[in-house]
């Protein structure tokens, strides 16, 4: 498996598992945990997560799928903003080690801005880590301006979660050079785009053709081209997890890249971060 390191030289794998509307249903609990399984046995041993997906059910099917295999996952999830400040964020990330059945999490990140100070924030942040709760911290769906609101805590944020697909190409613009800049890894959310139209795309389908492929794997491999990109595509089942694994060696020509280029236009200008 490709891996990447965060600042400190943590080395974390460049496809993961994401697990977004994951716990929602308990009748489908069980086949979650049995797919997420099987993921850390060919490989994929990141796991995202946060306690907004199903209200804290897809950090319980999480905590079933690596029961007695703690060691060999790299598990992230993620704190609503309104659990942000000082008194709240040790009580939230409590409550996910609970669900999570583990006593650390590996990277801890603020889900979205919301009204508490980002400064406060990342203290807390650095409270938890001094506590041993946490191993990493970092953020999710904020932009070249709010990262500098960071201050002096930029360079101990160790990831930024974006949503980045062909579809959503805005963070090209300089929000990827400044995370790579700053040795921060991004972590490309939802990178099959959503509701499938961008699978069904006729350049995406002849890109997948001549590759040998599918449009999956296509769009998987043009978001892992770049070397700070951690992709966390979703697998409902062995199928679409097989399939998410084929990206991983694929290798996208100069001419791929032109005519994915040709349908799906990099940005020109700064645009607002897109995000779900």
């Amino acid at each position: 498996m490709h891996s990447i390191t965060l600042a400190d030289g943590t080395p974390i794998p460049t496809l993961g598992q994401g697990t977004w509307r994951l716990g929602e249903r308990g009748a489908d609990r069980k086949a979650e945990a049995t797919t997420l399984r099987l993921g850390l046995d060919l490989g994929l041993t990141l796991i995202d997560t946060a306690e907004m997906y199903g209200d804290g059910g897809s950090e319980e099917v999480v905590a079933e799928a690596i029961a007695g295999r703690r060691d060999e996952v790299f598990l992230v999830s993620k704190a609503y903003p309104q659990n942000a400040s000082r008194t709240r964020l040790p009580e939230a990330c409590e409550r996910s080690l609970r669900r999570l059945k583990t006593d650390v999490l590996d990277l801890y990140l603020l889900h979205w801005r919301g009204n508490v100070p980002l400064q406060e924030t990342a203290e807390a942040m650095e409270a938890l880590k001094k506590q041993g709760k946490i191993r990493h911290w970092g953020v999710s769906n904020l932009d070249v301006a709010d990262l500098r609101e960071l201050g002096p805590y930029l360079n101990t944020c160790a990831a930024n979660q974006v949503l980045y697909n062909l579809e959503a190409r805005g963070v090209e613009f300089d929000l990827l050079a400044f995370c790579q800049n700053q040795m921060m890894p991004v972590m490309a959310y939802s990178p099959l785009g959503q509701g499938g139209a961008l699978l069904r795309h006729p350049v995406l389908a002849r890109v997948a053709r001549r590759q040998g492929a599918t449009p999956a794997q296509v769009a998987l491999a043009w978001t892992l081209r770049n070397p700070n990109v951690v992709s966390i595509p979703k697998a409902a089942d062995e199928k679409h997890l097989r399939e998410n694994l084929g990206a991983r060696m694929m290798v996208l020509t100069p001419e791929d890249l032109l005519e994915l280029d040709s349908a799906f236009a990099p940005p020109s200008r700064k645009q607002s971060l897109e995000m779900l």
